[in-house]
């Protein structure tokens, strides 16, 4: 059995699928605890760490305007804790299967030499669009509309940052499912299906 890493859009119920395969396969599943080894790592704040953890946000576009200095210091941090995090992801895939979601992993591991199974979860916005409601605790649906595209802009702008890949694309996975069509179940176990018989 492989490492599985998965990569989703906002909403489309990445975390509830990835922890459904981990448990199937009884092995370990990987999310904020790679964020938690980052931070244990690096003593960086908790709270810097836990919103650059996987996206190019705004604090970025702003240090970038107070000029080069700024910059250059932001984007040191920000690359030094980029590397922290591929080697807490690879140090997990060495120690065997697993489900690692997003944070590059599926780059990171080929970069390492480690064979893993890569899948995307989507879904149409009207399904994205009931789970993110939960997420933000509203039904507003221009705040809705709005945090889904924030997180899912600064996902692709990340995994196009550091892979030179663009994020979403079919061939950059094994395996892609529309978890609005199929359900989280069904995600699910097709993925282990596919883990366990290849």
């Amino acid at each position: 059995m492989r490492v599985i890493t998965l990569s989703r859009e906002y909403g489309a119920g990445g975390h509830s699928i990835g922890n459904k395969v981990a448990e199937k396969l009884g092995i370990p599943f990987y999310d904020k605890d790679i964020i938690k080894a980052a931070v244990k790592a690096t003593g960086f704040d908790p709270d810097l760490v836990e919103d650059e953890g996987e996206e190019m946000s705004r604090l970025e576009s702003f240090m970038t305007t107070l000029g080069n200095l700024s910059s250059n210091y932001y984007s040191d941090s920000h690359e030094k804790l980029r590397l922290i995090q591929e080697a807490v992801i690879t140090d997990f895939a060495k120690k065997g299967p697993c489900v690692i979601l997003g944070r590059c992993a599926d780059n990171v591991l080929l970069n390492a030499g480690i064979e893993c199974f890569n899948v995307y979860i989507y879904a149409d916005e009207l399904h994205r669009a009931k789970r993110v409601a939960e997420l933000i605790g509203s039904e507003d649906p221009a705040l809705i509309k709005r945090a889904m595209l924030k997180k899912d802009t600064a996902r692709h702008n990340y995994y196009n940052r550091f892979t030179g890949k663009k994020w979403g694309f079919a061939d950059n996975y094994h395996l892609s499912l529309d978890s609005g069509f199929l359900g989280y179940e069904k995600c699910a176990d097709i993925i282990v299906d596919i883990a366990k018989n290849s």
